[in-house]
């Protein structure tokens, strides 16, 4: 199976032959995989070389000349390093781009801190306007690509992973996707947390949604979940900053009595690369923790 970065650059590279309007802006990354679409069409993928502030503000002219422009790099130096590009060039001149970031929060943990951002979409949270996409598999990942490249003038963000769930599932619509039904709690798994969730909540009396639309955020589905007017305790399970998302549920279940527990990625840094595996554990983003975490929680012990 292709990763998530392989079907990107696939799925693009049709784009580009299917629709004069689309553009791809690199910024030295990801320049491989678009070598064929780059002798194909010269005028239309852009290599701006290690300029993150440059890679953005092309894609913001790209798009005020009529362009639909999709720009790729680590996600670090997609938002947190040109912010004020994306908030200026994008934001205030009210151009719309394709985001479409790799790595996200540890997923080259060789490359240092300076290659982690778990705090990419509380960023974009500060911003208005936005649409943003976390798939959880390559298959999900192309559907939501050609979705967010063919969403008219938009602002939107592609969160990619190298972590992935060993199937894909639906992602026709942009709301939250009931994966399991309980009473006793709701779980929502964000894009390739889905597997770690299943096999914590085996057994326990909790729904579990599945989210690969993050923003806008699907608060009726949630309210939904929890039962119309019922007290909620309520889970969410990011792959990036935890608590990221808390607010918006809050707002959905503003009416009910409810509790809700952030998890995700803690904001300690971990200052030992190690491997995504012992990032996966630390943050407690592991089976077992999740287990845990969300059983005492939600007061639902596991079936006998």
């Amino acid at each position: 199976m292709d990763t998530m970065r392989e079907r990107f650059a696939s799925v693009t590279s049709r784009l580009l032959d299917e629709d004069p309007r689309v553009a791809v802006v690199l910024a030295e990354i990801g320049t491989d995989g678009f070598a064929a679409a780059a002798r194909r069409h010269p005028d239309r993928v852009i290599n701006v070389g290690i300029r993150e502030q440059l890679l953005v503000g092309t894609g913001g002219g790209l798009a005020l000349a009529g362009m639909r422009p999709v720009l790729h790099t680590f996600a670090s130096f997609l938002v947190e390093r040109p912010f004020e590009q994306v908030k200026l060039d994008l934001g205030h001149q009210d151009a719309g781009a394709v985001l479409v970031s790799a790595y996200g929060s540890y997923d080259w943990p060789a490359g240092g801190y300076t290659h982690m951002s778990p705090g990419d979409v509380a960023l974009l949270d500060t911003l208005d306007g936005w649409t943003v996409y976390v798939p959880g598999h390559p298959d999900e990942a192309g559907t939501l690509l050609r979705r967010a490249v063919g969403a008219g003038d938009d602002k939107v963000y592609v969160r990619l992973s190298g972590q992935s769930n060993a199937e894909g599932r639906p992602v026709a619509g942009p709301g939250f996707l009931t994966v399991r039904e309980g009473r006793a709690g709701v779980v929502v798994a964000v894009g390739p947390m889905l597997d770690e969730v299943l096999a914590a909540t085996e057994g326990l009396d909790v729904t579990v949604l599945y989210a690969t639309t993050v923003r806008p955020f699907d608060g009726a589905a949630l309210r939904a979940a929890a039962g119309a007017g019922r007290a909620a305790d309520v889970v969410l399970v990011e792959p990036y900053l935890a608590g990221t998302s808390t607010a918006y549920a809050n707002d959905a279940l503003a009416d009910v009595p409810h509790r809700v527990l952030g998890l995700g990625t803690g904001r300690r840094e971990l200052r030992r690369y190690g491997t995504v595996p012992e990032h996966v554990r630390a943050h407690g983003l592991d089976a077992a923790s999740l287990r845990e975490r969300i059983a005492a929680f939600t007061g639902t012990p596991a079936a006998a």
